[in-house]
């Protein structure tokens, strides 16, 4: 009973130590609460905003400037009309289409999208919702781990090996095609991966309180609520796909007209031209070309993200 009693009185001592260093101005008593920061901490608050600020400076700087360049040095070639529609003019310097890069561009990635996606969503899927535990789920996980840091050429490699070399099949587009899916489906499957274990696990067991049953719970609510993030993801996989030129390079050859067969012949791609382009030399013509051609896979790669917000908003749960 003293200790309470002392402990009361030194509370008491405290609140009228507090109320001793309210200052009656003008206006009404206004009681101090709290004591000031110190100079110290403010010190340390000012020096870590600082840091914060001059870390985010430095690294929108090369950002902003790469950007910078890519439209400078590339909106003179994209500003003709022709250089969007005409893929048959080949590689000399005074030729502006890149219709036949463009074409092959986008039927490789979206040849790539189309498979890639359901193969990393089921095993994403599979990861987070059955194979927590398992055996095979952590085989699974180390193997995607293992091919995540798989860099382009050792998956062009592998691809021509058994594509080329064991199977006796022509290089294509739909060569490059394998070799990008082997690239994309680990960026779809970590990100997928990530997006439905932040699915709020409530949503799950309200669902099977109900009833319904575990697949039907991940199609009508897991997966619409994570959509936003997957849609994300896999913008983020096509987007670094698409500007990889190793697969290109070994598994197809370059080809100055616009071809949509993927399974025959040789097929370009803007990777490829931009390749083909420094090699041609360092003449006006070709780097005017080669920059025009570094803008439009930044363009493609723009409209495709925008796309995905767009699609993802409006497929997304409504809060």
């Amino acid at each position: 009973m003293s200790q309470v009693a002392v402990d009361d009185s030194s509370h008491t001592n405290t609140t009228f130590t507090h109320l001793a260093k309210a200052k009656k101005e003008d206006g009404p008593l206004k009681i101090v609460g709290f004591e000031p920061l110190a100079k110290r901490r403010k010190a340390a608050d000012r020096n870590a905003t600082f840091l914060i600020w001059l870390c985010l400076i430095l690294a929108l700087i090369p950002l902003i400037w790469v950007l910078a360049t890519v439209i400078i040095k590339g909106a003179p070639a994209i500003a003709h009309f022709s250089w969007w529609n005409n893929g048959d003019l080949g590689f000399a310097p005074d030729d502006k289409g890149v219709g036949h890069a463009i074409a092959g561009t986008l039927l490789q990635v979206a040849m790539c999208t189309v498979i890639s996606v359901p193969i990393g969503l089921a095993i994403a899927i599979y990861l987070v919702e059955y194979g927590q535990g398992k055996v095979l789920g952590r085989i699974t996980t180390f193997m995607v781990d293992i091919l995540s840091g798989v860099p382009s050429i050792v998956a062009a490699l592998f691809i021509y090996t058994v594509w080329v070399s064991i199977l006796r099949f022509d290089r294509s587009g739909f060569a490059v095609t394998l070799a990008l899916i082997l690239l994309m489906i680990p960026v779809i499957v970590r990100n997928t991966e990530e997006m439905l274990k932040v699915v709020p696990q409530d949503l799950r067991e309200a669902s099977y309180a109900l009833g319904i049953p575990k697949w039907k719970t991940i199609i009508k609510i897991v997966l619409p609520t994570a959509a936003s993030g997957i849609a994300s993801g896999i913008m983020l996989a096509i987007a670094r796909v698409m500007g990889e030129s190793s697969p290109v390079l070994v598994l197809v050859g370059s080809s100055s007209v616009i071809n949509w067969d993927a399974f025959k012949g040789s097929q370009s791609s803007l990777p490829l031209m931009m390749l083909d382009m420094y090699k041609a030399g360092a003449q006006s013509a070709v780097l005017d070309k080669l920059w025009g051609a570094a803008l439009t896979l930044v363009i493609l790669i723009a409209i495709l993200n925008i796309a995905a917000r767009v699609i993802s908003a409006k497929f997304s749960v409504k809060k």
